[in-house]
């Protein structure tokens, strides 16, 4: 049972395009593709509803037929009546029950609501670096479970409830007219008011949980980076700062859920008199059609039912509608972080390079991280050939780690172009492109997973004994068989904590490394990648990185200008150009910026006034 009702659909089916920016249709991108188990889910709470009108229908017409004969055999005479009536709502309303609730808890909810988060999911993943580096990543993901929550809470309610009370308030419309039309007309404008009602009033409930979402999302985002940093809070004693500025952040949540409260009680007293008014107007107009002699005890008997029924439901339908417009506003919050459009897309005819020889070249590139003025690259031009191993040299902010984030299209050039192999790498797919580019950053990011897992994140289809030997060759097999976690996993199974917190940076770099040695991709990037270790461990990494560095493109940024000095070609880059290049002698031997640099090193450093 349970795999016919999670097979009835596609629950990681792609979107179509990325995702609209207002209400419904962002809706329909979500969810489309769930449209026909919707329907039914829809269609079996009608039918429930249906139900419910038809079982106050029966006990009045029960009442009736008591009324109208005698005790004497009363039990014999209507006995397949009553049997009728038992199985009804002792197994056909159960069993309709069961199967809607089994559509509804196994087959909408857990596959529209993974719908829903792998569309947004897969779009927020597609965005570019500065996406992520513009907002905190707290609250990227507070957002995004914040709308696929409100999504799946939306759906849940219009599917079950508000399909269960249309049908219910249809079906007592029909019966009570049947019995006066004045009863069907007061049903009617009961309805109207309460639909008036709900109406003026929801837009503010919409209104004040969006900034609800808003202050959570704020908060949250606080939490997380103040987590995320907490070595940094720690160092520099600001502990009792990230608190008031945090409490700051719950102050203004507090509010916000204030506001939100202050319009919910109002909403709901509301409803509170117009629930209690129903029953009061239906049964007293059904007493006085009595005291007429134009209604049964058997029709006050249905009216009462269904009178009670839909007052508790409208009470109930007041919860429901608020919780739809609180989690519009959630929603509508979370739209506004997670749907801007991708801004570096791949070409339609984009392609994977099949074979990449490693030829890279910078053809007058200009890039200013949109200014004017003032950092990035001023018409950088630059070829290294396949094979070839560059050094870039600069002092803060000429443009060398700019240069490889370029090459990655992590960023895309503002003028010029970058070819790889001769061809302009925006004509390959950004995947393809950095298939090919083994990179190893001065920041190494890590994963709170195991230590195989991060290494393998090089190539995840390596075996262990792959792993292993490419930790050997960037010198962390040894500290990663010590390696430890709080659940008593050891070495490589061990865990390496939130952004690999266990591990010292020359360890992480190590880590990171080994993901080079095991990606073996023919163009090697290094961006300060011996700068975290001490100097015997630089020096066997090193070694490691030349062996590695053997036939591939390599194009490395160092201030440790010894590491630099065996390369093919020095390149000095200053303002966004490439102001000297040549073998390190030869530099030397100019006398002109990179000689300076040199002349300043201490131990191998550049000095403070020349350093990033």
């Amino acid at each position: 049972m349970r795999r016919f009702f999670t097979e009835l659909m596609d629950a990681f089916a792609p979107a179509d395009g990325p995702p609209p920016r207002t209400l419904w249709p962002f809706l329909r991108w979500a969810l489309r593709g769930s449209g026909p188990v919707i329907g039914v889910a829809a269609l079996l709470g009608l039918f429930l509803g249906v139900s419910e009108a038809f079982g106050a229908w029966l006990v009045g017409y029960l009442v009736d037929l008591v009324a109208s004969e005698s005790s004497d055999g009363f039990v014999d005479r209507h006995l397949w009546t009553l049997a009728g009536a038992a199985l009804f709502f002792m197994a056909l309303r159960p069993l309709m029950m069961g199967v809607t609730s089994a559509v509804n808890s196994l087959g909408v909810m857990p596959n529209t609501s993974t719908l829903a988060m792998v569309r947004l999911n897969r779009h927020t993943l597609g965005q570019s670096l500065r996406f992520f580096e513009e907002d905190f990543a707290g609250r990227i993901a507070q957002k995004q479970m914040q709308t696929v929550s409100a999504i799946s809470n939306i759906l849940n309610e219009l599917v079950n409830s508000a399909t269960y009370a249309l049908s219910v308030l249809i079906g007592a419309a029909l019966l009570l007219s049947q019995v006066s039309g004045w009863l069907g007309l007061l049903l009617g404008g009961w309805f109207v008011v309460y639909a008036l009602y709900i109406r003026a009033l929801l837009p503010r409930i919409r209104k004040r949980s969006r900034a609800r979402a808003a202050a959570r999302a704020a908060l949250s985002g606080h939490v997380v980076d103040t987590v995320s940093n907490i070595a940094t809070v720690k160092l520099f004693a600001h502990a009792t700062r990230e608190r008031d500025t945090a409490e700051d952040a719950m102050a203004r949540l507090r509010e916000r859920m204030q506001d939100f409260g202050v319009v919910s009680v109002q909403f709901r007293l509301g409803l509170g008199v117009l629930a209690g008014a129903l029953p009061v107007m239906l049964l007293g107009a059904g007493i006085w059609l009595w005291q007429g002699g134009q209604a049964t005890p058997g029709d006050l008997a249905m009216a009462g039912l269904l009178a009670t029924r839909i007052g508790q439901m409208s009470f109930w339908l007041s919860f429901v509608a608020m919780g739809v417009f609180t989690n519009i506003g959630e929603i509508e919050d979370g739209m506004r972080t997670l749907t801007p459009p991708h801004d570096l897309l791949d070409r339609a005819d984009a392609a994977a390079p099949e074979r990449v020889a490693g030829a890279v070249a910078f053809e007058n590139v200009e890039f200013r991280y949109g200014r004017r003025e003032g950092g990035g690259l001023d018409g950088l031009s630059l070829r290294v050939a396949a094979g070839e191993k560059v050094g870039l040299v600069g002092r803060s902010g000429a443009g060398k780690s700019t240069a490889l984030e370029l090459l990655l299209r992590l960023r895309d050039v503002e003028a010029g172009r970058i070819t790889l192999d001769g061809g302009d790498i925006r004509e390959l797919t950004q995947d393809g492109l950095r298939d090919a580019i083994a990179t190893v950053r001065q920041d190494t990011s890590m994963f709170n997973r195991s230590a195989r897992d991060n290494i393998a994140y090089g190539r995840p289809d390596a075996t262990d004994a792959e792993v292993t030997a490419a930790a050997q060759a960037a010198q962390a097999h040894e500290f990663v068989m010590a390696l430890h976690d709080h659940d008593g996993r050891t070495g490589y199974d061990a865990r390496l904590g939130e952004r690999g917190v266990k591990l010292s940076g020359g360890q992480r770099q190590r880590v990171a490394i080994a993901r080079a040695f095991l990606k073996d991709a023919p163009i090697l990037l290094l961006d300060e990648a011996t700068a975290a270790l001490d100097s015997e461990t630089e020096q066997a990494v090193q070694a490691a990185l030349e062996t590695l560095m053997e036939g591939r493109t390599v194009i490395a940024v160092a201030h440790r200008l010894s590491t630099l000095a065996r390369m093919d070609r020095i390149v000095v880059i200053d303002e966004g150009r490439v102001v000297e290049e040549g073998r390190h002698d030869v530099l030397l031997a100019r006398g002109g910026l990179y000689a300076s640099f040199w002349a300043r090193q201490s131990g191998g450093f550049l000095q403070a006034d020349a350093a990033e």
